[in-house]
């Protein structure tokens, strides 16, 4: 069983994550918290194996909570955090200091039921996690305009595709990318709002510029578009020009934005001009449309198992024979610009 501590500062939610929980197999949850001061007497007497924890309570922030927590007693921990613009952007700032997965608050456009399925899928995910002590975060200068350029052209897609554990993935890839790197989408399952929020943190220290991609935005070198929560991304073709539309349409392995929606739509309309990574994440989302794009003759790299939240999408990537190149994340961004090089040479 996955032992379960609930932090919240409302009752209601208290309540109904409870119950909610406590119908799912191999789930228990051991008790709950109404502040910081009493989880932290809970954790050490129940010694749950996952955490949720919400950001606004009282005494002290789920903020400098969760800080304290990974520096002392490191364990894995996920927010629930509502979708204003304030939730949104504290709880990216959670990830940042070692949460392992955020899912919204129930609200007009996010149903009980929807949080359930969404928080048991995390929880079993954050069980297998190892979290590690960690030392107070400092903000990373901005790099833009101080990165090796590389060619530019219209012709070449990179795409990149992570769930659990893949925020921090896919800052460490950005931050090593060239500044003038070709079109990039990417796709990390993330709730509606707070993939804006996201975007805008890597925008403010990622060479490339980074934003939340809205419909017909046109994919070109030094731009990296991230799919918006709730909506999936196509990539669309127009002559020389490749743009992305922004759709509904139903869930994809339960997500939406989904990997394979976008890879997929890479692999129709992009073919041999495009790199496509799978980095951690839960599930298999990924997999079939990774392969769709090594069969259209594009270079397929996944993230290694040792350097993997959770090594699940790349696993399934790799057993479906989708991966050409397996990197640790380390190296993925330099295995990205080597084979986007070659892609350059081959359209010379």
């Amino acid at each position: 069983m996955i032992k379960v501590l609930v932090v919240d500062d409302s009752a209601v939610v208290r309540q109904v994550l409870t119950k909610e929980l406590s119908k799912a197999d191999g789930i228990e949850v051991v008790g709950s918290a109404i502040d910081p001061y009493v989880a932290r007497d809970k954790i050490l007497s129940l010694k749950p194996d996952v955490l949720t924890l919400d950001i606004e309570m009282p005494r002290m922030d789920g903020l400098t909570f969760l800080e304290k927590l990974m520096k002392h007693h490191p364990m894995p921990v996920i927010v629930v955090s509502s979708v204003t613009p304030q939730g949104s952007a504290a709880a990216v700032r959670a990830l940042q200091l070692g949460a392992v997965e955020v899912v919204a608050k129930p609200g007009s456009a996010y149903s009980v039921a929807e949080l359930t399925t969404s928080l048991v899928e995390s929880i079993r995910a954050a069980a297998c996690v190892t979290c590690l002590k960690r030392e107070a975060t400092q903000a990373v200068a901005p790099q833009k305009g101080h990165v090796q350029a590389m060619i530019s052209t219209t012709h070449k897609i990179l795409a990149i595709g992570a769930s659990t554990g893949g925020t921090e993935a896919i800052k460490e890839v950005l931050l090593n990318l060239p500044r003038n790197t070709s079109g990039t989408l990417i796709v990390q399952h993330m709730p509606e709002h707070f993939t804006k929020s996201f975007s805008e943190r890597l925008n403010q220290i990622c060479p490339m510029e980074v934003r939340e991609a809205r419909n017909n935005d046109p994919v070109v070198p030094g731009v990296a578009l991230l799919a918006p929560g709730n909506f999936h991304m196509v990539l669309r073709r127009s002559g020389a020009r490749y743009y992305v539309e922004i759709k509904d349409g139903p869930r994809v392995h339960h997500q939406r934005p989904a990997v394979d929606v976008t890879f997929h739509s890479i692999a129709r309309h992009a073919g041999s001009n495009a790199v496509g990574v799978i980095l951690t994440g839960m599930g298999a989302d990924g997999a079939e449309g990774l392969l769709a794009m090594r069969e259209a003759g594009a270079h397929t790299l996944a993230q290694d198992e040792a350097s993997c939240v959770v090594y699940g999408m790349p696993k399934e990537a790799v057993k479906c024979g989708a991966v050409e190149q397996i990197a640790p994340l380390e190296m993925m961004a330099a295995k990205i610009c080597e084979q986007l090089a070659r892609k350059e040479a081959m359209i010379a």
